[in-house]
């Protein structure tokens, strides 16, 4: 005979809080979305670029290395940095500024701000339980991704001020997830970058911090020019700012640990104790400089990134003349937010390429 199988009920969540945050989001709507929302490079260019999607999941693997060898808690940096981006738009940072900008021409002062959207959804907009809205995230997952490393006072968070402190520094998990996601984005858009010969290794290598990391790929044997070399190239300058981060951190996270309990946060005056060193972080800052000349102002970018504006602009006049244009679910919400709110929110948790299909069935256009 074979064995009676058991099966267990489990009444009480056996996860540590971190990890069911993690798990919620990862299950989300809006976390799936972020497949198909832009990073630099529109989706439809093609398969090998990054989206928000890709670049959240690399902001997290890197995340949690920086907070498990500063002996921080690497879930709490693992669910922030998996949430961080969830309030984009389409179209990326010009997406998001359009939208800004049609929201205070309305008259409305709250405008968009894509952290602040990116907490409405985990709080808000996400709707997981009959009781309440949001997906049920505790305090430091929600003023990590309220918050980067600084404080967050704005003048449309008057009610969230007294609850997330936004006059101080937020925990040091949210800081290590702010720095992965300049490590991150940075290389992978030199990634995307090159491959996509929108900028290269000539340009990049009048830089210093690129000049550092091309002696380590030659060292390794790999020649520029050759296949490997832009591989190389991109795991070199991650790994170049991963360890001066660690080395320039380790004294100020563990005082911390030692002084503060866990997740705390710290006074507006106190100076972070975790960063990269000062020679890095100015060599970084120049290699940014660059980038912002050469490739996220290089006309194919530019020209894709107006059209995304054009959309938004579009599908916000529509939405405003005519409220029936509205997803059922959408139109139920004008009882309780005013218009604006509510197509501004329809519009953010659009995908890139649901936007231009709507787009086009309102306007007989295709964005090209």
């Amino acid at each position: 005979m074979q064995p009676t199988q058991r099966f267990h009920t489990f009444r009480e969540d056996f996860r540590e809080p971190f990890a069911r945050d993690r798990d919620r989001v990862l299950h989300c709507s809006s976390f799936r979305r972020l497949e198909y929302k832009t990073q630099v490079f529109l989706n439809h260019e093609g398969d090998y670029f990054r989206t928000r999607l890709t670049h959240s999941l690399e902001v997290s693997q890197i995340a949690r290395t920086l907070s498990r060898m500063l002996g921080l808690n690497e879930t709490l940096s693992e669910v922030i940095a998996l949430s961080h981006d969830l309030g984009h738009t389409p179209f990326g940072h010009v997406g998001g500024d359009e939208l800004d900008r049609l929201l205070k021409e309305d008259g409305r002062v709250l405008g968009f701000e894509h952290n602040f959207q990116s907490f409405r959804v985990l709080t808000k907009l996400e709707k997981r339980y009959k009781e309440f809205d949001g997906l049920n995230l505790t305090f430091a997952t929600l003023e990590g991704v309220l918050k980067h490393s600084y404080p967050y006072k704005k003048p449309f968070l008057e009610g969230l001020d007294a609850r997330f402190a936004l006059d101080k520094h937020p925990s040091l998990e949210a800081m290590v997830v702010d720095h992965a996601d300049e490590i991150a984005y940075t290389s992978h858009d030199i990634d995307d970058g090159v491959k996509y010969g929108l900028i290269s290794f000539e340009e990049l290598l009048q830089d210093e911090l690129c000049l550092s990391v091309d002696a380590m790929v030659q060292e390794e044997g790999v020649a520029r020019g050759e296949p490997l070399y832009r591989h190389r190239f991109v795991a070199g300058l991650i790994k170049l700012l991963v360890e001066d981060f660690i080395v320039h951190s380790k004294v100020g996270a563990e005082t911390y640990r030692e002084e503060m309990p866990i997740c705390a946060t710290l006074e507006a005056t106190q100076k972070l104790p975790i960063g990269f060193s000062k020679e890095k972080a100015s060599q970084l800052k120049r290699l940014k400089k660059l980038l912002l000349t050469k490739l996220y102002r290089h006309e194919k970018i530019v020209r894709k990134m107006h059209a995304g504006k054009q959309c938004i602009k579009g599908l916000y006049k529509a939405f405003r003349e005519d409220q029936d244009l509205l997803p059922p679910h959408q139109k139920a919400l004008l009882d309780v937010r005013t218009k604006e709110r509510v197509i501004a929110d329809h519009i953010a948790d659009m995908t890139d390429r649901y936007a231009m299909k709507t787009y086009h069935e309102l306007y007989g256009l295709t964005l090209q």
